[in-house]
């Protein structure tokens, strides 16, 4: 009859330790979700210890280079570092608003944000084939050999467990959870 107990008992802690690892949330990760969609697809990078990240494109109209530096804070929020291009005008503005700083340098306009903290933006990956990364400590991630083109997808910073994981793909190469 003890023994009996103290095997239930360890079934029970392995099961729960099982539920633990699959399904509690640990796991710090660059989400790309796909909106308006009705079965979105999500798309993971797992962050380490660097805690920023380039987002860098080339520009649908002017076809320029355009470079975004973000920090992720704390508490999974995006820090909107600054943004450097080559040409102004559509989404690319030729001064500065309060908390902000423009320089110009050879050509490259550097637009620095004060304090900008934003949960999430959505990026829309264009159908014209053109460059389209995230730099991830050193890394170059092409994201259009992995999102579709066409479509927008939110992203963010969040915490997801082994089983999301599992669901999604992963934008670094390597195997799922």
């Amino acid at each position: 009859m003890k023994f009996r107990k103290i095997i239930l008992l360890l079934i029970a802690l392995l099961v729960s330790a099982v539920l633990i690892v699959t399904f509690y949330p640990y796991k710090k990760v660059v989400v790309l979700e796909e909106v308006r969609s009705e079965k979105p697809i999500s798309y993971y990078l797992p962050l380490h210890t660097d805690r920023y990240f380039q987002v860098n494109y080339i520009h649908s109209i002017h076809l320029s280079n355009v470079k975004e530096q973000y920090k992720i804070t704390d508490n999974e929020k995006l820090r909107f570092e600054f943004m450097q291009y080559e040409d102004v005008a559509i989404g690319l503005p030729g001064y500065a608003e309060k908390g902000e700083t423009l320089v110009v340098e050879d050509g490259v306009y550097t637009l620095t944000f004060e304090n900008r903290v934003i949960n999430s933006f959505v990026l829309y990956v264009g159908r014209v084939n053109t460059d389209l990364s995230l730099r991830y400590e050193q890394k170059d991630y092409h994201l259009k050999d992995y999102l579709q083109r066409g479509h927008s997808y939110d992203f963010h910073v969040t915490k997801v467990s082994n089983f999301e994981l599992l669901r999604g793909v992963r934008i670094d190469g390597k195997k799922q959870g």
